[in-house]
């Protein structure tokens, strides 16, 4: 029973790469490397959908039928962040609950959850197998900041495909969830932040004469997202719609997304004595990753 959960989950995730929006306090670069560029939406969108394609081909050579994962376009795959500043965005997508629906809808019609119940017991079984080796993968473990250890499965399919974009996929783990877990160390200094209060508290004041009152954006979505399983209702979209402007046209006119951006950069660096290698190893394993991803995939649109 185990082995088709593990099995499940990743199916109905990794290899329909679908995922809610990030809302952590934050611009769009994750933890910087150094002066090193962050990738993009677009770039990391690109990495995911090599990563579907090279699972897909290995699970085809081991004679099973794989469906790659519908895609979203480029501008419903973006992500959010906690500072959302994009007033086209908004004016056209609210703060995306349809995209999130959207996604949803094809996590529960995923062709290869109907393929794998469809198959004999034994052949299930093979399949998992081939997919990521369910209980009897190899487990790697990291360390992650403020204490604890994270634990994955890798095996199979998915692990042939982080090799061949990533090149060691334990080294990948362990800075993936180094870098993830920064934020629990950072996130509340920069919430803490004089200059980051201060232009929050811009930023509720715009709301406030907007007519909106919400003392952060964090607030304001969290509204939103309550309504959200509503969304199809064109008075509830067209509620989150107006407010996702207002949140966006003030954030723009005070400034929030950019004073976010420094003061997350600022914090950031203050780490980089005791988690400058992870933060060095994350940087480099997603560039060597994205050089591998353009040469399998395309852009997407």
């Amino acid at each position: 029973m185990r082995k088709a959960v593990i099995s499940l989950v990743l199916v109905s995730a990794v290899i329909t790469g679908c995922g809610s929006a990030e809302h952590t306090p934050r611009g769009t670069p994750s933890p910087s490397a150094g002066e090193a560029r962050q990738l993009t939406d677009a770039e990391q969108v690109r990495i995911s959908d090599a990563q579907q394609q090279l699972i897909g081909t290995c699970m085809r050579r081991q004679g099973f039928e794989f469906w790659e994962a519908e895609r979203l376009s480029l501008e419903e795959s973006r992500t959010l962040g906690y500072v959302l500043d994009d007033v086209g965005w908004a004016r056209k997508h609210g703060y995306g609950s349809r995209i999130q629906a959207k996604e949803a809808a094809a996590r529960a019609s995923n062709p290869n959850l109907a393929y794998r119940r469809s198959l004999s017991e034994q052949r299930r079984q093979a399949y998992d197998e081939a997919l990521d080796e369910g209980v009897d993968a190899p487990v790697i473990a990291a360390e992650i900041p403020g204490g604890g250890t994270v634990r994955k499965r890798m095996g199979g399919c998915v692990a042939e495909a982080e090799k061949k974009l990533y090149g060691d996929p334990r080294a990948w783990f362990r800075a993936e969830k180094a870098v993830g877990h920064l934020r629990s160390l950072y996130v509340p200094r920069v919430l803490a932040d004089q200059r980051f209060s201060a232009a929050q508290n811009a930023w509720s004041r715009c709301m406030k004469r907007a007519g909106y009152v919400y003392r952060d954006p964090g607030a304001a979505r969290q509204s939103a997202v309550a309504r959200a399983h509503r969304a199809a209702e064109p008075e509830v979209f067209e509620a989150e719609r107006r407010l996702a402007v207002a949140d966006a046209t003030c954030a723009r006119n005070t400034g929030l997304r950019p004073i976010g951006e420094e003061r997350e950069s600022h914090y950031v660096a203050r780490l980089r004595d005791r988690y400058g290698e992870a933060l060095d190893t994350h940087t480099r394993l997603q560039h060597q990753a994205l050089d591998r991803a353009e040469k399998i995939v395309g852009p997407r649109a």
